[in-house]
């Protein structure tokens, strides 16, 4: 078992920052995840998911509303829901592969567990 000078509980964006710059002032760091993805709640199921929907969203919208005034002809409109997912799901798995590089760099260890009281 490793000693560590700096542990930090969670990868959401509080916590890898956090031990991000931990690392940088030259403590020995560790983040303890106790799920499989990094970037906690914001990131897996809060606001990155929420945003990247409703950007497609937006997009599906100004297709059926505005696009007609630009000359663009989209009546046969349709909206394609396990696409619009999986362009979420993608945008998620980019950005936690964002965290996990992140990490990387610093050569930080992460520790997969549950923490018990």
């Amino acid at each position: 078992m490793s000693n560590f000078q700096t542990t930090v509980i969670g990868s959401g964006p509080g916590g890898y920052v956090a031990a991000i710059r931990c690392t940088q002032l030259g403590l020995k760091t560790a983040i303890i995840e106790r799920y499989p993805t990094l970037g906690g709640t914001c990131l897996n199921v809060g606001c990155i998911p929420s945003k990247a929907l409703l950007d497609s969203s937006e997009h599906f919208n100004n297709a059926k509303r505005h696009f007609e005034a630009h000359g663009i002809n989209a009546q046969k409109l349709e909206l394609n829901w396990p696409r619009m997912r999986q362009r979420k799901d993608d945008v998620v798995s980019q950005t936690c592969d964002g965290i996990q590089y992140l990490l990387f760099l610093q050569d930080m260890p992460l520790l997969k567990t549950k923490i018990r009281s």
